[in-house]
């Protein structure tokens, strides 16, 4: 089955001093929460994502950025998870809202075949994982631009392919602001804008109404 170790460190220098907790335990919410993402699972992706993050002296995540990845959708996840954690954590008086917590999860599989799968072959997943990034980075850029000197309408055409290629229908953008509600639903507002803006700049307004009301 799929795992998820965790360990919580804290940037503060040399000050020791009380750190937050979450409730109920971190590596405990993470195994009530996490989902090991389907690309991973399916080529036995196995690693270590280093997230970082900032809590308020409400106990919210307000900041959360992945610090060092595998490239792969578990990089996501390790965020989410994080992100979901929001609103959830026991801050001690006195606690200093601008340090860094750094949040290390090890993605571990077993039971999944993934002894017969060799090194070649899982660099390889990831490699092709990062190309189609590229490939969708292409899709985004070029509608980020449309409204600016960079845009190319000639492109356009060539652009409408690569999303068809991709999979980037109307469905699967619906789906994406489904992802975003729910996310909102667990407090998680970065994490929905994202997808929101991602939405906006697949050249589609299906989520202009979202991203009015919520992403500021």
């Amino acid at each position: 089955m799929g795992r998820i170790i965790l360990a919580l460190f804290l940037l503060a220098g040399l000050i020791v001093q009380a750190q937050p907790q979450l409730k109920g335990g971190l590596e405990a919410f993470v195994m009530t929460n996490k989902v090991y993402p389907p690309y991973s699972l399916q080529n036995c992706i196995q690693g270590v994502v280093t997230v970082g993050f900032k809590l308020n002296k409400k106990g919210e995540v307000y900041h959360s950025v992945v610090r060092k990845g595998i490239g792969t959708d578990l990089d996501d996840e390790a965020l989410r998870l994080i992100r979901l954690s929001s609103g959830k954590w026991e801050v001690p008086s006195g606690h200093d809202s601008t340090l860094v917590m750094i949040a290390p999860m090890i993605f571990n599989l077993s039971g999944y075949g993934c002894d017969v799968k060799s090194k070649q072959e899982i660099q390889l997943a990831i490699t092709n994982y990062k190309s189609n990034e590229g490939m969708t980075n292409a899709v985004l850029n070029f509608y980020k631009n449309k409204d600016s000197v960079k845009y190319k309408p000639e492109e356009e055409a060539r652009i409408l392919r690569l999303k068809a290629d991709l999979g980037y229908d109307e469905a699967y953008l619906k789906e994406r602001i489904s992802d975003g509600k729910r996310k909102l639903k667990q407090k998680d507002l970065q994490g929905a804008c994202e997808d929101f803006m991602f939405v906006r700049n697949m050249g589609s307004k299906l989520a202009d109404e979202l991203i009015a009301q919520y992403c500021h």
